[in-house]
């Protein structure tokens, strides 16, 4: 369906090394994006060969998102030698702790990359699609932008605003032919959530919450950011969409 299709389009994808950035990825490739590939260092091995394979093209580049504002300086030119059309923030960490017990350091280590750093590659991204006037960004958020979570406070902090920003610049942008919006995973099976899936009490507590009745893939998100970077969403601003086997409804 061409409504769906991002073919001739340029896709930046943080995170892009593994999980939800990798499925992303290579769903966009799959649709006919062209990919650049955002990781801590250009090393993003099968990625790129995954990308490639559907056809397209597979730029790696790196950045150390733990200080954002050393990767703005640095993704600037990436940003300014070519036409980024989609841009998804998908990188992110998260810290596990009791609140009482987190240090400063390890608050603003996932702030700075959960929070900071998205708001400093769409600022890069929204520049350049201001002067286009097109452009989709998708940030990833979580059912901790509308949930306190357990011992994860600066994530749980860190999304919820993530949320609040989706909003804020699409309240700014969509006049000017550019859609912000969010994804919301559920619990998906990546690194981050290899504690609660490890988790003998936890991990069946949390599936028997899940109607589907299973964990999430990364490729569950893929379909949903394909959805969000084409044209079929071109009347899609500010909206959040939680992708979790239907945990929000129970």
């Amino acid at each position: 369906m061409s409504t769906f299709s991002l073919r001739g389009r340029t896709a930046l994808v943080t995170g892009a090394r593994t999980g939800i950035g990798r499925a992303v990825a290579v769903g966009l490739a799959a649709a006919g994006a062209d990919l650049v590939l955002l990781g801590r260092t250009a090393e993003l091995g099968e990625v790129v060969d995954e990308v490639r394979a559907h056809g397209v093209t597979a730029e790696p580049v790196g950045a150390d998102l733990t200080d954002p504002a050393a990767a703005e300086g640095a993704l600037a030119g990436v940003f300014a030698g070519r036409e980024i059309d989609v841009l998804v923030n998908n990188a992110g960490i998260i810290h596990r702790e009791p609140a009482a017990e987190v240090s400063y350091a390890d608050w603003r280590r996932v702030l700075d990359v959960d929070l900071d750093a998205v708001f400093l590659l769409s600022r890069l991204a929204g520049r350049e699609m201001l002067q286009r006037g097109r452009g989709k960004i998708i940030n990833i958020a979580s059912l901790l932008s509308f949930q306190g979570g357990v011992l994860v406070p600066a994530y749980a902090a860190a999304k919820h605003a993530v949320t609040g920003l989706t909003k804020a610049l699409a309240n700014e942008w969509a006049p000017h032919g550019i859609q912000v919006n969010a994804i919301a995973p559920g619990y998906i099976r990546t690194n981050n959530t290899a504690a609660l899936q490890a988790d003998e009490e936890r991990e069946p507590a949390i599936r028997a919450r899940i109607p589907a009745g299973r964990w999430g893939e990364p490729e569950d998100i893929a379909g949903a950011a394909v959805f969000l970077a084409s044209p079929a969403a071109d009347y899609v601003n500010g909206h959040v969409l939680v992708v979790d086997g239907g945990w929000m409804a129970r």
